[in-house]
């Protein structure tokens, strides 16, 4: 059975019920808060090959910071959001959810059970 990880926030309201739906279930996983373990450009490329996602689908529009950067009707490269995304966080949707060869952005908390 592959090993389950998610990026997280861990104040994050979505976060914290993926994590308690996984701990009730007795589900072993590895939680990580990539703003004290930043995700690598590598890493971030990597999930959203595995999640089938463009980088512009996983940026959190309604965060502040993405009206402060003026992201709003821009036209950016994958690689140029990919490089804000690593660089600024908040910018990330959460939580990635990565099982072996699989991951998903596991908003609502409920569509977990597509990974499980």
């Amino acid at each position: 059975m592959s090993s389950i990880t998610i990026y997280q926030k861990p104040t994050c309201t979505t976060c914290r019920r993926v994590h308690s739906v996984l701990k009730e279930a007795g589900i072993d996983f590895v939680a990580v808060n990539y703003y004290t373990d930043p995700l690598s450009k590598n890493k971030l490329k990597s999930l959203l090959k595995k999640m089938g996602m463009p980088a512009a689908d996983l940026l959190r529009k309604k965060e502040p910071l993405y009206k402060k950067l003026g992201l709003a009707g821009k036209k950016l490269s994958e690689e140029k959001l990919i490089d804000l995304m690593v660089r600024y966080p908040d910018l990330i949707e959460r939580p990635i959810v990565e099982k072996g060869d699989r991951a998903l952005l596991a908003r609502p908390a409920d569509s977990i059970s597509r990974i499980l």
